[in-house]
């Protein structure tokens, strides 16, 4: 008998991006195992879930305000909705485990699961973990994590799942392809700039003023500057042949990591997973808001030499033209960045995270009656 699966993760890339590689290798080792996946109707879950032919079902979106204000109020009704549609969800699909990746649309669904004894797994993605996780932590059979240090009970160290494009993505092998596919092709260095799915308004700002000087110096920039923040940009060739090629997004990073010599990105923690387990030196600009998980996220890649950071606050052009430049013209530096940062990432982290969510359905009452 085939077990069912119900999945929750939404809102960015951070938590889709894992939900999909599990379901990947969930459904590699049973293609009869019937699957659903729980979004609200505001994330980017709502193209990419689909895309990848999985089934996707709504329930209502509730936002955690991050401070005192009237909006906690109207957090207890939201809640008590979105748990009532989880629950509907979880009885049609008979669900046997519930797998969460963090973020508000999965606290409904925990605590739906909780009130109708369904086994549940937690998957945090970050350094340090969010509320819905912290909070599903205390009562799920399986937390696993991204990071040896994140600090929630029970953990079990596994890594972030990834695509398996990604985990055996051979960046030397791909690269021509890759260049030829973004526009690319020139001979020079290429720097990758990306801020995550949303974007990044003080790394776009950044480039921009500091694009032309990167071009002068034989430098192509492939530049996903987010669906929100893509308006008028345009292709630009330089004589010299250097090429700066944007992008809104792109549903398929191997290509642009394969294609990279260097990237400038955030750490939110599928960027520093997915280059890292790809070799691809990169700059870090933490976000300057929330908890401090992207500064930590990226940290054990500095602390070893595989990465760089550098504070949002002094991201500027001047900053870009001292450092990019000089990274790109030291190749024993980069190969070296490169070989550490492989050393340091699991590939295997959605193997195991499948396995461990079969091993949790084996508690279901579905399965043991």
């Amino acid at each position: 008998m085939s077990i069912s699966v119900v999945m929750a993760g939404g809102g960015t890339a951070g938590h889709t991006s894992p939900l999909l590689a599990t379901a990947e290798k969930l459904l590699e080792h049973d293609s009869e195992l019937r699957l659903v996946c729980v979004g609200t109707s505001k994330g980017l879950e709502n193209r990419v879930i689909p895309d990848a032919g999985l089934p996707l079902q709504l329930i209502p979106p509730v936002p955690l305000p991050r401070s005192l204000s009237p909006a906690l109020f109207s957090v207890p009704p939201r809640l008590i909705s979105a748990i009532r549609a989880a629950e509907h969800i979880l009885k049609n699909a008979c669900a046997d485990v519930v797998v969460g990746f963090g973020g508000y649309v999965a606290l409904p669904v925990y605590l739906a699961a909780r009130k109708l004894r369904i086994p549940i797994v937690v998957h945090e993605q970050n350094a340090i973990p969010g509320l819905a996780n912290k909070i599903a932590a205390r009562f799920a059979q399986v937390v696993a994590v991204s990071f040896p240090d994140t600090p929630l009970p029970k953990s079990v160290f596994v890594g972030l799942p990834m695509r398996e494009a990604i985990a055996a993505l051979d960046r030397d092998g791909a690269r021509v392809p890759a260049r030829e596919r973004l526009g690319v092709q020139g001979a020079g260095a290429v720097l990758l700039v990306s801020g995550g799915s949303q974007g990044a308004q003080s790394l776009n700002q950044a480039v921009a003023a500091a694009r032309a000087e990167l071009l002068e110096s034989g430098i192509s920039i492939i530049h996903v500057l987010g669906s929100a923040n893509f308006a008028d940009d345009v292709r630009i060739e330089h004589p010299n042949g250097a090429v700066y090629a944007p992008f809104a997004y792109l549903d398929q990073m191997e290509a642009a990591y394969a294609a990279a010599d260097l990237m400038l990105g955030r750490s939110g923690a599928g960027t520093v997973m997915e280059t890292a387990m790809v070799g691809l030196p990169t700059l870090f600009v933490p976000l300057p808001h929330g908890n401090g998980e992207q500064g930590q996220n990226a940290s054990f890649l500095v602390n070893a030499g595989a990465g760089l950071v550098v504070a949002d606050e002094l991201l500027t052009a001047d900053f870009l033209m001292q450092q990019v430049p000089a990274l790109l013209a030291d190749q024993a530096r980069l190969a070296e960045m490169s070989r550490k940062a492989r050393d340091l990432v699991p590939a295997t982290a959605a193997e195991k995270l499948a396995a461990l969510v079969v091993e949790t359905a084996a508690l279901s009452p579905n399965l043991q009656s």
